[in-house]
């Protein structure tokens, strides 16, 4: 049995040792990205709710996770391969805020990724990235590159084949990639109990690798076990299955109704181990954070979102011609002539 990892209590009381690498810049820039996250998932549901995006993931309450584990991770080397609730990883790891609003717009050009390509695009269905980030770490290790893939999914990504299937591959032959699970309790309206048997940490030992369980609303926790995951992976020894125990304080998507499957009681205790509420009062009682940083915080998150939506408006409507790129690396004559097709009708349309 994997006992829970954590450095920050539910009060943000230190219960064990902070890791030296987290400097104060590290730790302002953290929160910082965190409170973004809160504030994006509120423009994000607006938007969707006035017709401007398509269904959105919110994070809210699971923000250390992500925040936590990408800033333990190696911007000029690592891999980032995402399911669909990681979009604070994303971001950090350069995508631009307008490109995630066009994608979740449906419009091509959302599907522009950094030119370093060591991001992945958002996966729907579950765990179905996870052998490629395997085959990302296996690839990195046969050309002796000193990096790791981080790979996100949820606690119902584990009940899924790809999920044995990556975990099983990964051992063999010791690739060097983090999964990291967010264990949020739910998987849709199907609640942990329902669907696992036991810990999921625990399953790591069946694969040859190793096992942790942390206490996904501490950030701190989550770069501590991340950054040893990471080290141990560069070092040759495998895999780490990283089980971040969090909730998520909303809906599964806008798609979703909670209200309809969720304890309140439940999740009013799970509200109080938010982990922002957690993360800003240990940097307050650190002296690391006040009012000041607070305002100037929420400014900057306000003015980033903005710019984003501003960018989205400046786009356009699509070309409807793009719908035919990126299918093959060249046409096939059936998709020659629907485009041929496409243009004339447009063409007619015109005159």
């Amino acid at each position: 049995m994997n006992a829970m990892i954590q450095i920050l209590d539910a009060d943000g009381n230190e219960v064990a040792a902070v890791p030296s690498a987290l400097t104060d810049d590290v730790l302002v820039a953290m929160l910082r990205l965190s409170i973004f996250g809160r504030l994006f998932d509120k423009k994000a549901i607006s938007l969707q709710r006035r017709g401007k995006l398509g269904t959105f993931a919110p994070m809210s309450g699971q923000e250390a996770v992500v925040v936590g584990s990408v800033f333990a991770l190696d911007r000029a080397h690592d891999w980032v391969v995402p399911q669909y609730r990681e979009q604070l990883a994303m971001l950090h790891w350069g995508l631009d805020l307008s490109t995630y609003f066009l994608q979740r717009q449906g419009h091509p050009h959302g599907s522009t990724l950094p030119e370093h390509g060591r991001l992945f695009p958002q996966q729907v269905a579950l765990a179905a990235h996870l052998p490629h980030a395997v085959g990302v770490a296996w690839g990195m290790k046969r050309k002796g590159e000193p990096s790791v893939a981080a790979c996100y999914f949820g606690d119902g990504s584990t009940s899924e084949g790809d999920f044995h299937e990556a975990c099983n591959l990964a051992g063999v032959v010791k690739a060097p990639v983090i999964f990291i699970c967010q264990n949020n309790q739910w998987a849709i309206s199907t609640p942990l109990s329902k669907q696992t048997a036991g810990v999921i940490a625990d399953r790591a030992a069946g694969y040859g690798i190793a096992g942790v369980r942390v206490d996904g609303n501490d950030p701190l926790a989550m770069y501590q076990v991340t950054s040893e995951a990471r080290a141990r992976a560069i070092a040759g020894g495998g895999p780490t299955l990283i089980e971040a125990v969090t909730y998520r304080l909303g809906a599964h998507t806008t798609a979703d109704d909670p209200t309809r499957y969720v304890d309140p009681d439940e999740e009013e205790r799970w509200k109080l181990r938010d982990p922002l509420i957690r993360f800003r009062a240990w940097m307050r009682a650190t002296g690391r954070w006040n009012d000041e940083a607070e305002a100037e915080a929420e400014a900057w998150c306000v003015a980033e979102i903005d710019r984003a939506v501003a960018g989205v408006a400046a786009a356009g409507p699509a070309d409807p011609a793009l719908l035919f790129d990126n299918v093959w690396a060249d046409d096939s004559p059936a998709l020659a002539a629907q485009r041929a097709e496409l243009l004339e009708l447009l063409a007619g349309a015109v005159r």
